[in-house]
């Protein structure tokens, strides 16, 4: 089980964020309610978002390896 006050589970916490955030921006509801203020607390959602939209090769092969590292290695 993932720690989140550890580095490792705070790894994992922040790119499950993105992800959930990126994939969000995909469903047309979620993206005019949840992902419409771009500053503020909610504007965190909204820039989880577009990094996990930009950086989509990064993030996935980030997430690959924290899969492996918390199923082999921890």
């Amino acid at each position: 089980m993932a720690n989140v006050y550890s580095f490792d589970g705070l790894l994992v916490f922040g790119l499950l964020f993105i992800c959930t955030c990126a994939y969000l921006k995909k469903v047309p509801r979620v993206k005019g309610w949840l992902l419409a203020e771009k500053r503020g607390v909610w504007g965190v959602f909204y820039k989880a978002s577009v990094i996990g939209t930009r950086l989509h090769l990064t993030v996935a092969l980030s997430c690959v390896t924290m899969a492996f590292y918390v199923l082999f290695l921890k």
